[in-house]
């Protein structure tokens, strides 16, 4: 411990919380300024948090150009491989998450356990990450509103207006509303999602109105596998390999538990059960669902073509072209509907992740001050404030040539993503070496990740080979697929190099060090979470009979499904 503060004393720029605490945020809250977030997301919140970060558009409308792009064998596999990736991805920030509780997420843990720069790059991208994709989202949700309206009697700028103020509202109005209300928008979700897999279960059955059993017809004609690029074996790998990539881009936002850890109840429960329980649900209802819409549409359908085109509408999802197959009238409506309730869930909670991201960032002492501070009832005001504005965005996109920019915008965003999951599995690794050489028993811990540093090790591997190959396709001479697309490149990959600008700027300018096993920080705040766990566990045993009754009975019959 001494070596331990020496050291920080000796390199300032380490950035511990505590020096941080000591000498900034934590003396303006003694004159009135309030940084402290509050505990009021519930085990089901963070649970239907995650779910509804994870479960949006990627998976109801990207499976159609998947399909059509490889066929329904390559998108079961790359769905398959990715899924394990993530759980890995998730099962590694559950062990730190689980440990000590960071209300800075896992920019907190980079900058303890492996390096200040490392934690810096990692938060200022993954907020540049979400402040992209919010307006994204918001602007997807005015593309689905002209399924009913065309943009010739209402403006797209009118629904993004709408959009805008209805989530920044909400999350203004403190966690517990938020939690609630994600809670109940997640809840629909997976509801929908649920019906969709029963429908089409139904409809591989030969329950609709055409009465057409099919199988596995469409495994044997049209074929289980497409080409791209190029025939034979070749083409059909790099059918598989872009089908990968889509994948990754499906489950991307699955990591945002680490965001919500500050402001879980009883973290040292609520996060391994999150962990644990979400991924399953998430990975069963993205494989059963691509290996039903597999079954029920060929991937040479003129209908699926269309998907390749109109990403932003309901006639993209392969489920609606699976209904239109099956002549159901009216579900296409519908199922447009609940997109539009997959869009706005996605835009609210990438609100709530950017507005996180960048206090968590300010907590540690890499973003403006300011940024920190909370109202009374514990919302980071100014961070919503600055999050909001970059919402404005979206009305790049009320005319065409902006909708084309801001898509590239959006290639950026996969390549965020990707460097996050990396940094997470990097962290991690760092935080197992710290935990063994200070001689932290694994016994103590709340949740251990099953597959150790060989499992992150592996997963960090596959991330950084899709990180690197991620639009490989913009490289092809093929005639049929175009030539060189230098815009794309660009966007497809400028996060490389401005992660690695960002990493290794900070450690030019600050002359920061890596932290070194022995001397990583794992106990600062870990008493006082222990205390509040120990609090919070008093007034659960305190609870009356009845209520006791009704959480059981929640926990037995109801959550496995939420």
């Amino acid at each position: 411990m001494a070596a331990l503060e020496e050291s920080k004393m000796e390199d300032s720029s380490l950035g511990s919380p505590n020096e941080y605490y000591a000498s900034g945020v934590a003396g303006k809250a003694q004159e009135g300024h309030h940084v402290e977030l509050h505990r009021g997301l519930k085990a089901r919140h963070i649970t239907m948090i995650a779910i509804g970060g994870a479960i949006g558009t990627g998976l109801i409308i990207g499976t159609g150009s998947a399909l059509a792009k490889a066929g329904p064998a390559s998108l079961l596999i790359s769905y398959s491989i990715v899924g394990v990736i993530v759980y890995i991805v998730m099962c590694a920030l559950g062990e730190m998450g689980a440990w000590l509780p960071l209300p800075s997420g896992f920019t907190g843990y980079a900058m303890r356990f492996c390096d200040p720069a490392l934690g810096f790059t990692l938060g200022w991208t993954y907020w540049f990450k979400y402040i992209i994709l919010s307006p994204n989202q918001m602007t997807a949700g005015s593309l689905v509103m002209t399924y009913w309206i065309g943009t010739d009697r209402v403006n797209a700028g009118v629904w993004i207006t709408i959009f805008l103020i209805l989530i920044i509202s909400i999350n203004y109005f403190g966690i517990t509303f938020f939690g609630e209300f994600e809670f109940w928008l997640s809840s629909l979700k997976v509801v929908v999602i649920v019906g969709i897999i029963l429908l089409s279960v139904i409809l591989v059955l030969g329950g609709g109105p055409d009465h057409d059993r099919k199988g596995f017809r469409y495994w044997k004609d049209p074929g289980a596998f497409n080409t791209y690029i190029a025939d034979g074996a070749a083409g059909r790998f790099y059918a598989l390999w872009a089908t990968m990539v889509s994948a990754t881009f499906a489950f991307l936002g699955t990591e945002l538990v680490g965001v919500t850890v500050g402001e879980a109840q009883n973290p040292r429960k609520t996060i391994p059960r999150a962990i644990k329980l979400t991924f399953y649900r998430i990975l069963v209802f993205y494989i059963l669902s691509v290996f039903l819409v597999g079954l029920l549409v060929p991937y040479n359908s003129k209908e699926l073509l269309f998907a390749t085109k109109a990403n932003s509408s309901a006639a993209a999802s392969p489920f609606v072209v699976a209904i239109k197959l099956a002549s159901i009238p009216v579900l296409p409506d519908i199922i447009n509907g609940c997109i539009l309730i997959f869009v706005f869930s996605a835009a609210n909670s990438d609100l709530y992740i950017a507005t996180r991201t960048i206090y968590g960032l300010a907590r540690e002492g890499r973003a403006p001050a300011i940024l920190a501070r909370t109202d009374r009832r514990g919302v980071p005001i100014y961070a919503l404030a600055a999050s909001s504005v970059f919402g404005l965005l979206g009305y790049m996109n009320v005319s065409n040539d902006a909708k084309t920019v801001f898509g590239y915008f959006v290639n950026l965003v996969t390549i965020f993503g990707l460097l996050t999951w990396i940094s997470i599995l990097v962290t991690h690794i760092y935080f197992v070496r710290a935990r063994k050489a200070q001689g932290v028993p694994v016994e103590s811990l709340a949740y251990k990740a099953p597959f150790g540093v060989t499992g992150s090790s592996v997963a960090l591997f596959f991330c950084c080979i899709i990180s690197l190959t991620k639009s490989f396709d913009v490289f092809t001479r093929n005639p049929k697929y175009g030539n060189f697309d230098y815009k794309t490149f660009i966007t497809a990959y400028l996060g490389i190099p401005l992660y690695l600008t960002l990493l290794f700027g900070y450690k030019f300018i600050t002359k920061s060090k890596g932290v070194k096993p022995h001397e990583a920080d794992l106990w600062t705040g870990k008493d006082a979470i222990d205390r509040e766990e120990a609090e919070f566990l008093e007034r659960q045993a305190a609870m009356s009979e009845k209520q006791k009754q009704y959480g059981w009975f929640y926990n037995k019959f109801v959550s496995w499904l939420f």
